[in-house]
């Protein structure tokens, strides 16, 4: 490929598909434990839940990347196709999901939508690489890092926007996702598509420098080999992605504890979501006569055992106080139930609305997580310059562990956007330094292959996670899943003195 050095505005049409791509990640990650949690999901459920984004990752990432280093269209190009067909099933999938009238089909969505951003994103990767010498390649990196951070903010501002400036609620009757959520997501579902497609029109791409060659190697390809082929790559990384992974294994580790639990985590510790508990026995009374005298479905009694499960976590992490921290799902059941009096019932509907507003303030600091992370992003190339790509990951991902922490520690809402600040400074890191680091250690002719492969270490974790902390919350932590958070960032830390273990050399 005869790489050129891009102007400002090339890069900024290269990278604008992320503004898209964006909306659809981050609605998926601050809303979707929000949507599990409003169709009766208990928060041992939720990491299992979760489990279908990063398998869609494992699984879609390193093929779309095989196939796209062995594509190429006159007009199309070698990526672009990707960034299309990933952007429509998206948009089709964000329309659907806050739809999902059952928690199973809500798991469901959550497999095609994130498969459809996978399909998308992967590509974007392995543009920066095919397109910028290795000495714009941070630019190029930090500048979709600010279009994700652009994004972000936006996205994850949409519910609170919906319901403070256009008065949509953000409450709706048990097991009904909010309007205001809903509309958040048809909004995204519009931008991811939009975004993509300017990329897509206003780019063009680097042909093959020998097509004869291209081609001969293209008529190799199978399906059998798209899906057996990346899977063997993680015997071939060259070193300096063998010690990029420890990096990214524990950074994603804590980003997942993130988005599992940052919705319990801030509206059980932080807003007032506590009854006082002769309220709280009477439900336990109820539901252990309910399910004495059960007659229902099967899927009755599921959401009769999660209340169950509920209770009983509620109970261990308020143990011998005189008033418990309740759940939503517990909120929702018992705020029309015929066993509450109207008094009881108006203190479950004032705990309905302490969860959504947390939750839609929560999205807020997202957003300015998020923002910080797209000015820091432009900050990136400056502060590399001037000590080298390890150092300034490793002082990012302190600072990002530190703001993770610090939630354990705050009782005033607002303080929650100091915290999320500081996980911005990361998060424009996260997403780019690994990858400039990376671009320059890696054979041009299979930048898509390898950066698939390099995104195992962004989903095992993540599968690692999902596995074991239904079980840490509910058997170490005594069903407070702060805890999780905390450990997500130590966790973050550890991934930042690792990263000066890194080999980063072109």
């Amino acid at each position: 490929m005869n790489q050129r050095k891009l102007g400002f505005w090339e890069i900024w049409n290269m990278s604008f598909g992320f503004l898209g791509i964006q909306f659809g990640f981050e609605l998926q990650n601050s809303n979707v434990s929000r949507i599990f949690e409003t169709l009766g999901a208990n928060k041992d459920e939720i990491p299992i839940l979760w489990i279908a984004a990063p398998l869609t990752g494992l699984l879609v990432q390193p093929i779309i990347g095989y196939l796209s280093d062995r594509t190429w269209h006159p007009y199309w190009g070698r990526r672009r196709p990707y960034f299309f067909i990933g952007a429509v099933l998206a948009s089709i999938a964000l329309f659907i999901m806050p739809n999902s009238p059952a928690l199973w089909i809500a798991g469901g969505m959550l497999w095609v939508l994130d498969a459809s951003i996978n399909i998308s994103m992967e590509p974007f990767r392995a543009f920066v690489g095919d397109k910028l010498p290795s000495e714009q390649r941070t630019k190029g990196f930090a500048m979709q890092s600010f279009f994700i951070g652009t994004g972000s903010v936006i996205a994850a501002s949409l519910p609170w926007v919906f319901t403070n400036w256009f008065g949509i609620s953000n409450t709706a009757e048990s097991g009904v996702i909010p309007d205001s959520v809903k509309w958040s997501f048809y909004v995204g579902g519009v931008a991811f598509l939009a975004a993509v497609l300017y990329t897509v029109f206003t780019t063009k791409e680097i042909p093959p420098h020998d097509m004869e060659e291209f081609n001969a190697e293209r008529k190799k390809t199978s399906l059998a080999k798209a899906f057996a082929e990346p899977f063997t790559g993680i015997l071939k990384m060259p070193k300096t992605m063998r010690q990029l992974a420890w990096v990214q294994f524990f950074t994603w580790f804590s980003l997942f504890a993130m988005w599992i639990y940052s919705t319990n985590a801030v509206t059980a510790n932080i807003y007032d979501m506590k009854i006082d508990r002769p309220i709280f026995e009477k439900m336990q009374s109820d539901l252990s006569t309910s399910l004495a005298d059960f007659k229902g479905s099967p899927e009755e009694l599921k959401q009769l055992r999660n209340l169950t499960v509920d209770a009983a976590d509620a109970l261990q992490f308020q143990s011998g106080k005189s008033d418990v921290a309740i759940s939503i799902n517990l909120a929702n059941h018992y705020s029309e139930s015929p066993v509450m009096n109207d008094t009881e019932k108006a203190e479950l509907n004032r705990v309905r609305a302490q969860y959504n507003d947390g939750a839609d303030w929560l999205n807020i600091c997202s957003s300015i997580r998020n923002g910080v992370a797209a000015l820091f992003a432009l900050l990136l190339p400056f502060i590399a310059k001037m000590t080298n790509r390890r150092k300034t990951h490793m002082i990012c991902l302190i600072i990002g562990g530190l703001g993770l922490i610090s939630l354990r520690f705050i009782s005033d809402p607002m303080m929650i956007a100091v915290s999320m600040g500081l996980v911005g400074i990361a998060w424009a890191s996260i997403l780019s330094m690994p990858y400039a680091i990376l671009a320059g250690n890696l054979p041009a002719d299979r930048m898509g292959y390898f950066m698939g492969v390099f995104n195992f270490f962004i989903v095992i974790p993540q599968i690692v996670a999902a596995t074991i902390f239904g079980y840490l919350v509910a058997h170490v932590f005594g069903g407070n899943t702060m805890s999780i958070i905390t450990l997500g960032g130590c966790t973050m830390i550890l991934a930042g003195l690792l990263s000066l273990k890194v080999r980063d050399e072109d």
